[in-house]
């Protein structure tokens, strides 16, 4: 009978660890920042079929980097929780609080029972009902959840970018103003210019659903 090869859990953690960021860090970035009327969420994706950037439900936008296929099934269940939530309860009782733990949940679990991790990090961003803080949540490969504030930042290169949005960011920026922050802070963190634009906004002027995609060029004007 052959022994099994043992490996201390703390080496275990330690390698799944890094594979995951190894994964997240070959994709490319997300950011969300507030601005005088909502969230505009940014990603550099120069695919127009694959989505990185998506509605959840009426006041929630979903974020995800990394493996296409690995997020984009945690967008579809987070879809299915808050149709679930709204019809059975009612539609204020939808936060993005309560999918961004039941995220955390799930890639905690998958993260310390699964061989493999899930290489992802998801942002979730929420407009406020009076307008005055917006909720912008970060859920890391194993399951940890952040609350930010003002903005946040998803991604190989997170640790820049939000550096870069602390210096460019102030109150009650214009569309526009946050639009050449993110852009900058991108150029500054990446050390090239873009190679295309997936915008969205959650904007309350857009009624009850205030989700809606940019198109790039019209921002670029």
């Amino acid at each position: 009978m052959s022994i099994p090869f043992y490996v201390a859990p703390e080496q275990l953690v330690r390698d799944k660890a890094e594979f995951a960021r190894k994964g997240i860090a070959r994709g490319r970035s997300i950011v969300a920042i507030d601005y005088a009327d909502g969230v505009l969420l940014m990603a550099e994706n120069p695919s127009s079929a694959l989505r990185k950037i998506s509605e959840v439900y009426d006041r929630i936008a979903f974020a995800g980097v990394g493996k296409y296929n690995e997020f984009e099934t945690l967008r579809k269940a987070g879809i299915r929780q808050a149709d679930l939530m709204g019809y059975l309860y009612s539609r204020e009782d939808v936060t993005a609080m309560g999918l961004a733990t039941a995220f955390a949940q799930t890639l905690g679990m998958i993260f310390t029972r699964d061989p493999k991790p899930f290489e992802v990090e998801v942002l979730l961003a929420e407009l406020s009902e009076d307008g005055t803080e917006h909720r912008l949540f970060r859920v890391t490969y194993d399951g940890t959840l952040y609350d930010e504030r003002r903005f946040a930042a998803i991604g190989g290169k997170s640790e820049q970018l939000a550096e870069a949005l602390g210096e460019l960011w102030s109150e009650n920026m214009t569309f526009d103003e946050g639009f050449a922050a993110g852009t900058e802070a991108f150029a500054r963190a990446e050390g090239r210019e873009s190679e295309g634009w997936e915008l969205a906004v959650l904007d309350a002027s857009n009624g009850r659903r205030t989700f809606k995609r940019v198109d790039p060029t019209d921002a670029d004007e």
